[in-house]
């Protein structure tokens, strides 16, 4: 008996603003890549957030870090993720854990995004222990201050930091 292959990838959503990509979002798009077919890195364009790297920056930097692996795409999207997920053919979003706070609010979106597109699901992972402190905010702050952030993000990032801090 064979098994005819399904017509479509099936595509993870992967949002945020990676500003700046760390280990952990990296380990997480590797993780999510054992589950679906492909993965779409969804650069979000936020007036409101302050960011280190520009949009234009993000994406090469993540496009960097990727080149490596055909199955990882990057877009940017203005407005509802949702909206953006279903423009891009996701099958669910995939979001990140790192402890019961994050699940918190991560709960809040997820019913919100259900309300507004119930076919799109949420899938959560959680981070793994060895990444489970790591975040932008952290390294952004630790070698804003001269801090060695070496292993806490990749080779194009790290230059990306030093480059901007020196």
């Amino acid at each position: 008996m064979t098994h005819a292959k399904a017509s479509a990838d099936r595509v993870a959503f992967y949002p945020g603003s990676f500003d700046p990509m760390t280990i952990g979002h990296i380990n997480l798009v590797e993780r999510t890549l054992r589950v679906f077919d492909r993965v779409t890195i969804a650069l979000a364009q936020n007036a409101n957030k302050k960011a280190m790297f520009t949009l234009a920056e993000r994406r090469q930097l993540i496009e960097e870090v990727f080149a490596y692996e055909p199955r990882v795409r990057v877009v940017t999207f203005e407005g509802l993720m949702v909206h953006a997920a279903h423009a891009h053919g996701a099958a669910a979003v995939v979001r990140g854990l790192r402890g019961v706070a994050d699940f918190e609010y991560e709960f809040q979106l997820a019913t919100m995004n259900n309300l507004l597109l119930p076919q799109l699901e949420t899938v959560f992972l959680m981070t793994e222990k060895s990444h489970f402190f790591v975040s932008s905010n952290l390294v952004r702050e630790v070698a804003s201050l001269g801090g060695d952030v070496s292993a806490l993000v990749p080779a194009p990032v790290l230059a990306a930091l030093k480059a901007r801090f020196g």
